[in-house]
């Protein structure tokens, strides 16, 4: 067979860059020779993006004041009816006065905090018209809607000095409902698939404990003379420390879904948080030792409050920031599957 031949037969006419072969053999030459200075990837990385550049999931489109708000107030309210059942078992009126009117108050704005994210007063309303136990919203409505009322009568019948039964009643069932009204909030948005709220769900009821009881700690302290203050100081320092508590463990069991926590408007809350409630534990330690003044529990009290409120605003953004980055919807559910899968 002549060169010609050849050419015809299995060359010519070739076009470099199209008719290239492109099976198991095309280009073996060059794999062999790259063997030795290690595999070469192949597959880009990936890159967490999706249809038109938009999130994974959609955005949290509730607004911060209103909905973190909401969260600190119902923690606060929680806390107070706790801590206004205990003073009134041991005569402690003052005490237990702040702590009834702090509980009516602050459940009252949460509501109002809720029905203007809502929009209208009747959709809250319209929550009232079933009652689902798989549905934390459903139950949380059921919740607010009988324990709302009883803070209420504590709270007059305290005032007007009048139906003491009614109001020890009141206060009574009030206190019973309050650690679920403290906590209710964290199941609810941990119930969601925001990434930092929902891998959160075993110890952020702990962590919303805690910061709803410092609040009322920190109401009483800056409310209450110091003699009757000391159930709000004893308060103060176990509820800083299971708050402290659970976040940690929280932060650390999560893995990625923690990072949002440590990263922009939420680092700042939080490490205000912290600080705030930390330096705030001392101080009413430290006032509840010393006598004449009452600056320092003013001043340990306010610093609760506020910590308590960087807190809820904290974990807030940290969830809306960890809905609008792919990475943390992404990578977990791909670990999750190679854990499955090994």
């Amino acid at each position: 067979m002549s060169g010609s031949d050849v050419t015809r037969g299995g060359v010519e006419g070739a076009r470099p860059g199209r008719d290239a072969p492109t099976g198991a053999g095309a280009g073996h030459g060059r794999h062999r020779r790259r063997r030795g200075r290690g595999e070469q990837p192949v597959v880009p990385e990936a890159r967490f993006s999706s249809y038109y550049g938009r999130p994974v999931l959609k955005r949290p489109t509730w607004k911060a004041v209103d909905i973190a708000g909401y969260l600190y107030l119902g923690g606060l309210a929680g806390g107070s009816s706790l801590l206004a059942a205990g003073a009134q078992a041991t005569r402690r009126p003052a005490l237990a006065r702040t702590a009834k009117l702090g509980a009516a108050g602050a459940i009252s704005a949460s509501l109002a905090a809720l029905v203007h994210d809502l929009g209208r007063p009747a959709r809250f309303v319209n929550m009232l018209r079933v009652f689902k136990p798989t549905s934390p919203m459903s139950v949380g409505s059921w919740l607010l809607a009988g324990y709302a009322p009883l803070t209420m009568a504590a709270a007059a019948a305290d005032v007007a000095g009048r139906y003491r039964v009614l109001g020890a009643g009141a206060t009574a069932g009030a206190a019973v409902l309050g650690p679920a009204v403290a906590t209710y909030t964290a199941v609810l948005i941990a119930d969601t698939a925001v990434p930092s709220w929902h891998e959160g769900y075993r110890e952020l009821p702990f962590v919303f404990a805690g910061s709803g009881a410092s609040a009322a700690a920190g109401l009483a302290l800056v409310c209450v003379p110091a003699g009757q203050a000391g159930p709000a100081r004893r308060m103060a320092v176990l509820a800083a420390a299971l708050e402290t508590g659970a976040f940690q463990l929280m932060k650390r069991r999560m893995g990625l879904a923690a990072e949002p926590f440590v990263r922009g408007r939420a680092k700042r809350l939080l490490r205000a948080a912290e600080a705030l409630t930390a330096g705030g534990t001392a101080l009413a330690a430290v006032a509840g030792r010393r006598r004449g003044g009452r600056a320092p529990a003013v001043v340990a009290g306010l610093a609760l409050l506020s910590g308590s409120a960087a807190l809820r605003f904290g974990v807030f953004h940290a969830g809306v920031a960890s809905a609008e980055d792919p990475k943390y919807t992404v990578v977990p559910q791909r670990e999750r599957l190679r854990a499955g899968t090994d």
